[in-house]
């Protein structure tokens, strides 16, 4: 026990005596959990604030006991296992549903109607879309948020929420949940607060009398939505001044400098827990911390700022784990799991979204090279976090392609993602795809790209041309992108639509709030009957349905996917065909697959530690085809090999 371990304790005992509950059943697990998690908070204070500590962190102690006290009982209940399998989102049962609750379902009331249809996935992880009460449209796609401690008013109520995670509980599926932190809605109390004249919610935001020092910041500021929210400020009369507004006009950047800011969050972070939230999704995180001279982006104090909010989870409410919504570069993101002192105590979860792209941008090239140059880069993570892995998601695609990993295979940057969004708008030669590009920026020809999984991979054009070969091809192309993103480790999320193939929906352009935003087009409404087919092999639906089942439930029995295993991404003698590595103590798998619509080889030496044993495709339950010294692969292969 170190003396800032029992600093914290002492601070929470103490915090616990003001409040009259020292004495309370499971106090003695309160403080031993303090104990365990006090060296991160006090850690994680320091590092971020250049005020005064021990104020900050008395507060943080009054807020986690505070939390805990309010903590219903069967969330007690929960925390107690989860400490007993704090791998749970890391097992290879873990699987993820992404939806919007109101396309997925009308209201939450209605999701509940529907967590057969999740059971029957697989599906142990459930995230919600933005579902806290934001500002009236535009409002960012909800991640405007006007009141964190209530829910949109066409989806139901706080209470609808406790009811559903309590349903999800008892059939095996934890809730996650958006907690927006870079910013508010202008429209938000605190936002009100301060353009009422109070200078103490003024100080919640970064505001500014003239241009002088937010035109020094833009010198290095990158921007987000350069189409439709050009630059990083914006005036308001109410205010007198320029208010930092990285997104939009209507969301203002909060000022976590401020120790109000921390522990504003520190309450809401446990205010959600005790709700029934599984997970909270940290969205906008790599924001958070401004810095002169900077992108704003990746600042130390993210981490450490992160991490006290960890603590003070885990202190009051041990069962609630944190997913960073940090989509940057390799060399930034496995940060936001921790390095060095921070390893393992910041988020457990975050998005590998370089393997997304590099995923599409193989299936467009046929050629692997690049996927295996950028996601070899990744340093290990710490063993007790995960990625979460996805091949789309309700956001668009933004070809975060390395122009020096593009060169060391030849290519030139700027180039490639040129053509991936030429490719994936439909506009190159012999393109499969039926996308639309998303803020174009001119200055640097760059584009993002909206559009559905299937549409992208190649269903919409098939079915356009009524083309049973095509539909085929596109279909074992899906098929074979889901493999690498179910077979990567970590937790895959299953976009909601994808495991029936849905394809764009342009009704977005009949919807004034959603017209000006091409997202929407691969953001439907759940046909649910389309669903109903998904039981008839003979439909697409059921087809492609039938197939993402099967990868859920193969995944389920083989313990290299556990997240704490790395996966080891390898060229073969093709440039076409993938392996990928993953080592266990339980038996090893090597996963191959064949990026292109044509017949392949590649040599055996692809095998890795497989190599010269028999071995079969737990995928199909065959023997793979060899050849000589030659795996032989159809097109768009999925194979994922063990020993017999």
């Amino acid at each position: 026990m170190t003396a800032v371990a029992l600093d914290v304790a002492e601070r929470i005992a103490l915090a616990a005596r003001r409040q009259g509950v020292e004495r309370a059943e499971g106090i003695d697990d309160l403080l031993a959990r303090a104990r365990r998690w006090g060296a991160d908070l006090e850690a994680g204070v320091r590092a971020a604030s250049t005020d005064d500590v021990d104020t900050l962190l008395d507060r943080l102690a009054d807020i986690v006991v505070e939390g805990w006290v309010a903590r219903p009982d069967p969330l007690r209940a929960r925390d107690r296992d989860r400490l007993l399998t704090p791998d749970w989102f890391q097992r290879p049962d873990a699987l993820g549903y992404v939806a919007y609750a109101d396309r997925f379902a009308g209201t939450l009331e209605g999701v509940t109607s529907h967590v057969e249809y999740l059971r029957e996935l697989g599906t142990t992880y459930l995230h919600l879309m933005p579902l806290l009460r934001p500002r009236p449209a535009p409002n960012d796609g909800g991640y405007a948020v006007a009141d964190y401690r209530e829910v949109r008013a066409d989806l139901g109520t706080m209470g609808d929420l406790e009811k559903l995670a309590s349903v999800l509980h008892d059939n095996g599926i934890a809730l996650t949940v958006d907690l927006v932190l870079n910013h508010v809605a202008k429209e938000h109390a605190w936002a009100e607060a301060a353009c009422s004249g109070d200078a103490r919610h003024r100080d919640y935001f970064y505001v500014f009398p003239d241009r002088t020092v937010p035109d020094e910041y833009e010198r290095t500021l990158p921007e987000v939505f350069p189409d439709f929210a050009p630059g990083n400020f914006t005036w308001d009369d109410r205010l007198a001044g320029w208010v930092w507004t990285t997104f939009n006009d209507y969301q203002w950047d909060l000022n976590w400098s401020n120790p109000d800011v921390v522990c504003e969050f520190a309450d809401l972070t446990l205010y959600l827990a005790n709700r029934g939230v599984d997970c909270l999704r940290l969205d906008a995180i790599a924001f958070i911390w401004k810095r002169m001279g900077t992108s704003c982006q990746n600042e130390p104090e993210v981490h450490a700022l992160t991490r006290t909010l960890r603590a003070v989870a885990r202190i009051a409410a041990p069962s609630l784990v944190f997913k960073a919504e940090a989509i940057v570069g390799p060399e930034d993101v496995v940060h936001y799991l921790g390095v060095g002192e921070y390893a393992g105590n910041v988020s457990d979860l975050a998005y590998h979204n370089s393997l997304m792209v590099q995923i599409w941008s193989a299936l467009a090239t046929r050629d692997v090279r690049l996927l295996v140059r950028a996601l070899d880069r990744f340093p290990p993570k710490p063993t007790t976090t995960a990625w979460a892995t996805y091949l789309r998601c309700h956001d668009d695609i933004g070809w975060a392609v390395d122009d020096a990993d593009a060169a060391a295979v030849g290519w030139d940057g700027p180039a490639h993602r040129r053509f991936l969004s030429d490719w994936y708008a439909g506009r190159a030669p012999g393109t499969f795809a039926v996308g639309a590009e998303f803020q174009v920026n001119e200055a640097t020809g760059d584009s993002r790209i909206s559009g559905s999984a299937a549409s992208l991979a190649g269903v919409e054009q098939a079915l356009l041309a009524d083309n049973g070969a095509l539909l085929d091809t596109a279909v074992r192309r899906l098929f074979c992108a889901y493999a690498m993103v179910y077979g990567f480790g970590g937790i895959p999320l299953l976009y909601m639509g994808d495991e029936l193939a849905l394809r764009n929906d342009s009704s977005f352009l009949d919807e004034p709030d959603h017209v000006d935003d091409n997202r929407w087009m691969h953001r439907p409404r759940m046909p649910w009957d389309l669903a109903a087919r998904r039981s008839s092999p003979a439909t697409l639906e059921g087809r492609v349905y039938g197939l993402v089942k099967h990868l859920g439930d193969v995944r389920r029995s083989l313990p290299s996917l556990h997240a704490a295993v790395e996966s080891s991404v390898r060229e073969t003698s093709n440039r076409a065909v993938l392996a990928v590595v993953r080592s266990h103590a339980a038996g090893d798998l090597v996963q191959v697959y064949n990026a292109s619509p044509d017949w392949q080889r590649c040599d055996t030496f692809a095998l890795g530690p497989l190599l010269g044993r028999p071995v079969v495709d737990r995928l199909s339950g065959e023997a793979p085809e060899i050849e000589g010294n030659q795996l032989v692969l159809p097109p768009y292969a999925a194979l994922w090999l063990t020993g017999r």
